[in-house]
Order: structure tokens, then C-alpha cells, then sequence
């Protein structure tokens, strides 16, 4: 943690769900702007931003939350249950109203972009600017395309729920992922932090599943502000050229490639992300 910032843990007591949450406070700054920040699935908050959330220079607090069947967040019997994206949704609403968060920036990467999007179309006067880092829902231009990809992540879903776990993670990591740079210190590393709460983790990506059958994603598109979106250099060129195309065609919607990660983004390069979210920021907020 930088100098002058510190960080406490909290909890919202909901009547189905403890939601445990950070909040870094920045000491260096003082002009009353939040940032809140969702994490992907299978991983926690913590793990996903309090690095990047280190190297921040544009908000005085940053909210990083656990989301439903991930980090420190459980249902008050500590059993993981199926949920959805509208949950998820209502979770963070619960949240913010708690602690009097109003108005703010919000970003998501993955599982977390899907549902900062879903919050942004239903809450749009409470959302400022968006960071989107690879979010579930905007994988390939064809939606078929991403729906057959669905298909993949259901897989790995029923191996995680069944005694062949460390399958269902590595089948994921090779969807998600296929052009990584691959080593087994790397890739232990990565499986042995989805593989936390494996069935938390399945339920997951059942939600992001769920939500492609039921989701309009031009209105879901259509009703997003500002948003920069952040994608790894080796992630698959379908993605990029989704980005780009929706770069190019919407005049709020900022592309950015990071040279040298995948999917596993927000770990690989905190230092990169950091810089441009602080610098996409100052270019928001002079327009």
C-alpha cells in the first residue's frame, strides 16, 4: 500500500448474504470522487485490484467488494448457491445506498464488467466514468458466436462441481486464455487461486451463462457512458476487433490493448492498467 493510503475490511449483513468489502481510503487526495471496482470470476477482490488500487491518483476512495460465492462473501450458513447477474446487481445497489455512495465511478473486469454494465443501464445517474477489463458478455462481435463459447465455460462449470475440480479449472484457463504464455509456476498459481471456492466459482460462471440467454447486449451496449476498455495483447484477435469496432463506431467507448497478458490482465500488469485509468480519467473529467 502507497504512503499516505490505508485499507480496512467491512462487512453488510444483507438477510441472504454477508458481503465483506475493502475500502482504500487516499490520504494524497481530496476531491470527494469514488471508484468502485468488481472482480471477476472465481477470484477475489482483493486479489483482482488492492494492487492496482494502490497506484491510483484520481479518487479519494476506492470500494472493492467480494461478490456472491467469491472472496470473503458468503450466504450466513457458508454453503455457495446458485445466483444470478440481477443479484449481483442488487448486491452492489445494497452496498453503495449503505455507505451513502451516491454518485461514482464504477469498473469491472470480467464477471464484475458484465455486472458493472447491468448496474450502469439500471442505475445510469449514478455511474460516471467506466473501466471495462475484458468483460464477460463482450468476447466476440458474432453473438453467436459468444453464446456457442458459453458452452465451454458450462463445462468447466459441471467439472468444477464434480470430484475432477482441477479439470474444470484448467479447461477454463484454456477458453479464457488459449494464446497465454504458459508455465507451470504460472498456471499453478492462477488454478490455485480460482480453485478457492470451486463451487462458488461454477456458480459463476453459470450466472455469466444465464445472463447471455436472457441479456439484449445492443441495449445492455447502448446504454453504457464513458467506458475504457482494457483487453491483453494475447487475448484472441476476435475481441479486439470487437473493441476496436465498437471504438470506431461509438464516440464514448475507448479501446486499449495491453501488450503482453490475456485474460489474467488486472494480475499481470497492475502497474500499466493504473496509468491508464488514472490518465483516462483526467481525460473524462476535462472534456
Amino acid at each position: 500500500m502507497r504512503s499516505g493510503q490505508d485499507m480496512s475490511q467491512r462487512e453488510l449483513h444483507l438477510p441472504d448474504q454477508v458481503i465483506s468489502y475493502r475500502v482504500v481510503k487516499n490520504a494524497n487526495v481530496n476531491n470527494g470522487k469514488k471508484l468502485v471496482l468488481l472482480h471477476g470470476a472465481g477470484v477475489a477482490g482483493k486479489d483482482t485490484w488492492v494492487l492496482i488500487a494502490s497506484m491510483l491518483t484520481q479518487w479519494e476512495e476506492v470500494l472493492i467488494p467480494d461478490q456472491r460465492g467469491m472472496g470473503d462473501t458468503h450466504y450466513p450458513d457458508r454453503s455457495d448457491y446458485p445466483f444470478s447477474a440481477q443479484m449481483l446487481v442488487a448486491d452492489l445497489n445494497a452496498l453503495v445506498d449503505h455507505l451513502g455512495w451516491w454518485v461514482f465511478d464504477l469498473g469491472g473486469y470480467s464477471l464484475g464488467g458484465m455486472v458493472s454494465m447491468l448496474f450502469k443501464q439500471q442505475h445510469p445517474d449514478r455511474v460516471c466514468k467506466q473501466f471495462l477489463l475484458e468483460s464477460a458478455l463482450l468476447d466476440r462481435p458474432c453473438w453467436d458466436s459468444t453464446v456457442q463459447l458459453r458452452q465451454r465455460y458450462s463445462e468447466a462449470a459441471e467439472y468444477l462441481r464434480s470430484d475432477n475440480r482441477d479439470v474444470g479449472i484448467r479447461n477454463f484457463m484454456d477458453t479464457i486464455s488459449p494464446n497465454r504464455r504458459t508455465s507451470v509456476q504460472i498456471d499453478d498459481l492462477t488454478a490455485s487461486r480460482l480453485g478457492r471456492r470451486p463451487l462458488g466459482f461454477a456458480y459463476a460462471l453459470d450466472c455469466v451463462t444465464d445472463a447471455i440467454n436472457n441479456i439484449d447486449r445492443e441495449s445492455l451496449v447502448a446504454a453504457q457512458g464513458d467506458v475504457t476498455s482494457l483487453i491483453g495483447g494475447l487475448s484472441v484477435d476476435l475481441m479486439h476487433q470487437y473493441h476496436r469496432d465498437m471504438a470506431e463506431g461509438l464516440p464514448s467507448w475507448h479501446y486499449f490493448m495491453v501488450p503482453g497478458t490475456d485474460h489474467s490482465l488486472p494480475f499481470q500488469k497492475p502497474r500499466q492498467i493504473a496509468k491508464v485509468m488514472n490518465e483516462e480519467t483526467l481525460r473524462y473529467r476535462n472534456m
